[in-house]
């Protein structure tokens, strides 16, 4: 059967990747619609190879600009891409937006009975009570593209969620896994975005620096496996051959391994619950060297302390802890603060939020905001 795919930032490091899985099995898979910020450069070369059906361009400006090129359909303006997710022809959505904007169209989605290959980690962490909740109403299945959370995925088809007993989410632990504290102060964006294992896009990238990735994946998988926080452990693995593992309750451990290569993940999305042969490189055993195994360092990677406390602490906490971060993140890379200073805002947000129920979108999108007009406040006054 014909599988239609919608891609939600096809530009990106994962949508780019999830064509080529799609070029690589044209009789299984359909582009039908594409959605972009605003790289309409690469998106019209993408129009040209998988002809989909119809495009969205956020950026309102580069909409115009591309409507006389192409001989489709081009919608403008953010409320565009919501409205992509719904047209009748699309049976699967691979969200690969980065941040919370990808939120809103993963609910409309949902709303649409939409099945969701989920790239966008940031609509799980800020609305996972919602995503969960709608999802389950509506028999939608999210199937994860994370490489963690698609590993701990394939490892729970090995046993029930009854006789599981933790997740160990690996981490490679970033460019500065052996730099010493007081160095991490005088980190550049240069640096921080030398990810050794994978090449990734910007936010993620000072994400894996900051540990901050990994504390929100410790809050998707909560809400992905219904596992509460004191089963989830990070667990610092610098060659990133094993990609996480569960240990079920007789004391048995399951791991899934293989290359640093987001084709895999991304084709298993796609394929579930179905496995295709293809012709990428595949892991070597005999290659391998050695596998490591460390705890994760509070004092050095503050950030994933602070994730902990904001699941824990759940509603609108995960959402504040979010946009917090995104801010932060936007003005390291701009070098208006330190690599140090990340944690510090976000935890200045945090203390200053007062908890909501995130019960709706409306109450998100409020927090959201709220969030980062106090992260950026908190920088420009210099309390971080």
């Amino acid at each position: 059967m014909l599988k239609r795919i919608a891609i939600l930032g096809s530009t990106g490091s994962i949508g780019t990747k999830a064509l080529q899985v799609i070029e690589s099995f044209p009789q299984k898979f359909k582009v039908v619609a594409l959605a972009v910020n605003k790289n309409t450069e690469l998106l019209v070369e993408q129009v040209a190879k998988f002809k989909p059906k119809v495009v969205a361009v956020a950026d309102e400006e580069k909409a115009k600009q591309l409507k006389g090129l192409l001989q489709i359909p081009v919608w403008a303006g953010k409320k565009a891409i919501e409205e992509l997710v719904t047209i009748p022809e699309v049976d699967v959505v691979l969200n690969a937006l980065v941040g919370f904007s990808g939120l809103k169209p993963t609910l409309t989605a949902i709303q649409h009975h939409k099945d969701i290959a989920l790239a966008n980690k940031e609509a799980l962490v800020a609305g996972g009570e919602l995503l969960t909740k709608f999802s389950s109403e509506k028999k939608v299945k999210i199937l994860p593209v994370d490489s963690e959370h698609s590993a701990i995925f394939q490892c729970l088809q090995a046993g029930s969620s009854s006789e599981l007993r933790n997740i160990f989410l690996t981490a490679s632990g970033g460019p500065f896994l052996n730099t010493p504290l007081p160095q991490l102060n005088k980190v550049t964006p240069a640096q921080a975005l030398q990810h050794p294992n994978w090449k990734m896009g910007a936010k993620i990238t000072i994400d894996s620096a900051t540990l901050m990735n990994k504390g929100l994946e410790v809050i998707e998988a909560h809400w992905l496996f219904n596992v509460e926080y004191d089963f989830i452990k990070v667990i610092i693995h610098p060659q990133s051959i094993v990609h996480s593992m569960v240990e079920f309750v007789d004391g048995t451990f399951i791991a899934q391994l293989g290359p640093t290569d987001m084709y895999f993940p991304i084709q298993y999305a796609l394929t579930f619950p179905e496995r295709w042969p293809n012709s990428r490189k595949k892991l070597d055993p005999f290659a391998l060297n050695e596998l490591t195994f460390y705890k994760p360092d509070d004092s050095k990677f503050p950030c994933l302390k602070l994730a902990y406390e904001a699941g824990r602490k759940g509603k609108t906490f995960p959402a504040v802890l979010n946009a917090a971060n995104e801010i932060a993140v936007q003005y390291f890379l701009k070098r208006k603060i330190k690599f140090t200073s990340i944690p510090r805002v976000i935890e200045k947000v945090l203390e200053k939020h007062t908890v909501l129920n995130a019960d709706s979108f409306e109450v998100l999108s409020y927090v959201d905001a709220w969030a980062r007009e106090m992260a950026e406040e908190i920088i420009f006054k210099g309390e971080k």
